[in-house]
């Protein structure tokens, strides 16, 4: 079983890695769809601002007893109207990076890394789509500092710096929104996946 706290500090840390590799130029270079490669960091940077944000918030109505629960509610019915907001809070995380995003993220980082050690497991995560406990909210974070951490030196050109023990939980995660058949069929080159296939929507 995946040690969830040891694969959040190693997606953080690969995250912070990825943003060590930004070469200084890169900064406004296209990254990810409409987004440059700040407005990707400043994308991933929520998932570490999330956490101090949701557990710091008023309790809100309803519960979410897993990771897989989670993904269901905030991606079913995602509208293009729900995209462009994503967007945009992405490019304004970007923006409060300031003019020094680097020390911004080791910083972000460092503070949330001390935050989530000092809560328990059971500390209530207040999120737009119910509660949650602490220890099924990092899972959710970790798919999103590894799969943009990947995005992000995949962008700029650089070698991967996502770590092992957060890819297999991500991996694990996603694995479950599929349809096995599907995916033996694409492994075993029988077929391929569906064109603009994702399993984000």
């Amino acid at each position: 079983m995946t040690d969830v706290r040891l694969a959040f500090s190693e997606a953080a840390a690969g995250f912070v890695d990825g943003v060590l590799s930004v070469p200084d130029d890169a900064w406004s270079s296209p990254a990810l769809g409409v987004w440059t490669v700040r407005d990707l960091v400043g994308h991933t940077s929520r998932a570490l601002t999330t956490i101090e944000t949701y557990l710091d918030a008023p309790d809100v109505d309803g519960t979410i007893s897993s990771p897989v629960e989670y993904f269901g509610r905030a991606l079913g019915g995602v509208t293009p109207a729900a995209h462009e907001a994503i967007a945009e809070r992405g490019r304004q995380a970007g923006i409060d990076l300031g003019g020094d995003p680097v020390a911004a993220i080791r910083a972000l980082a460092e503070r949330v890394l001390a935050r989530v050690a000092a809560e328990p497991d059971d500390a209530r995560c207040n999120t737009f789509a119910g509660a949650m406990r602490l220890i099924d909210y990092l899972p959710t974070r970790i798919v999103e500092l590894t799969v943009h951490s990947l995005d992000l030196t995949d962008a700029i050109g650089a070698p991967a710096t996502v770590r092992s023990t957060p890819v297999a939980l991500t991996m694990d995660l996603m694995l479950v929104s599929l349809d096995p058949l599907v995916l033996m069929r694409a492994l075993g080159g029988r077929r391929s996946l569906p064109d603009g296939f994702s399993v984000f929507g």
